[in-house]
């Protein structure tokens, strides 16, 4: 590495390791008990960091560089809003609509 230039791996293990530490936090100051799967999915996922420096195996699951995978960023956040007391909001696509039909 060379000097000042920042390790982007390390940037992200860092990074990572403490949102999961401030999502524990934030539930704690809170006083919300997470669900047991959500405070072994922190554990878990912290772990995995710490042991291989990122918590995915599939390349094709997250960001080269990256330490979480795009679905446990996800779940972090829902567990950041569940102790901040913020409603559950479950986001929904259009579906299938029929298309308007052409002008002309």
């Amino acid at each position: 590495m060379k000097r000042g230039v920042p390790d982007r791996k390390a940037q992200a293990q860092r990074s990572a390791l403490n949102a999961l530490k401030r999502a524990r936090r934030l539930a704690d100051k809170a006083g919300i008990e997470l669900s047991e799967w959500e405070g072994e999915f922190l554990g878990s996922v912290a772990d995995r960091i710490k042991t291989y420096g990122r918590a995915f195996g599939d390349p094709e699951k997250g960001a080269p560089g990256e330490a979480l995978s795009a679905m446990q960023h996800r779940k972090l956040k829902e567990i950041n809003a569940k102790a901040k007391g913020e409603p559950r909001v479950l986001k929904r696509g259009r579906g299938f609509q029929r298309k308007p039909p052409p002008e002309g």
